[in-house]
């Protein structure tokens, strides 16, 4: 039952916001009663707290199989984007600034995790990338992989890109392509405009 619970409340949480979302509510859509969900979380925000988390454990595990399977960095970057807006559903409530904004204590353990996570995640691609060729020696790793963190999390300020003038995807699509065509070599550059064309609907 907890993992049912677990599972309802994340499809609110992402669909409506943390903040939207009540405890009445979930057990309504799950057709129990809110004892039961107190049974296994005392509170709302030990709810949001589980569900932050066991998203933020389910994600990185997809990452992991994408990087094992991918054929180069580049595609790499591309499936894990997909991967990622697929299971956040674009973020159409903004559940990041919500969870900033209504639960900073979790919002701030949580992009730490994030940031371990990324920071290691792409290291070892940019280091693939410039052992394979795809990526230029010179590149400083341990400063682009900071930069990649600090651009993916700023793409998803309001207050810099508000939602009613740029959609997630565009954001994530753009900063991922101007991201790529500040470090590709000359080999790097022929894969990621194949994958560009290829990839255009």
């Amino acid at each position: 039952m907890r993992e049912k619970i677990l599972h309802k409340s994340a499809e609110l949480f992402l669909t409506l916001g943390f903040k939207s979302v009540t405890m009445d509510d979930i057990a309504n859509e799950m057709g129990i009663s809110k004892k039961t969900i107190y049974v296994h979380f005392p509170n709302k925000t030990k709810l949001v707290e589980a569900v932050s988390f066991n998203l933020f454990d389910m994600i990185c595990d997809g990452i992991d199989a994408i990087c094992e399977k991918a054929p180069n960095p580049i595609e790499e970057l591309y499936s894990i984007k997909m991967y990622v807006m697929k299971h956040l559903k674009n973020e159409k409530a903004s559940p990041q600034y919500q969870l900033k904004k209504y639960y900073p204590k979790i919002h701030s353990v949580l992009k730490f995790k994030q940031f371990e996570k990324m920071h290691q995640s792409v290291q070892s691609s940019l280091q693939h990338g410039v052992d394979t060729g795809v990526f230029r020696d010179t590149i400083d790793i341990d400063f682009i992989s900071r930069m990649y963190f600090t651009g993916m999390t700023g793409i998803k300020d309001n207050m810099f890109f508000p939602p009613e003038q740029f959609g997630m995807d565009y954001l994530m699509e753009s900063y991922l392509e101007y991201h790529l065509r500040a470090i590709v070599s000359q080999k790097g550059m022929t894969i990621l405009n194949n994958f560009i064309n290829k990839n255009q609907i």
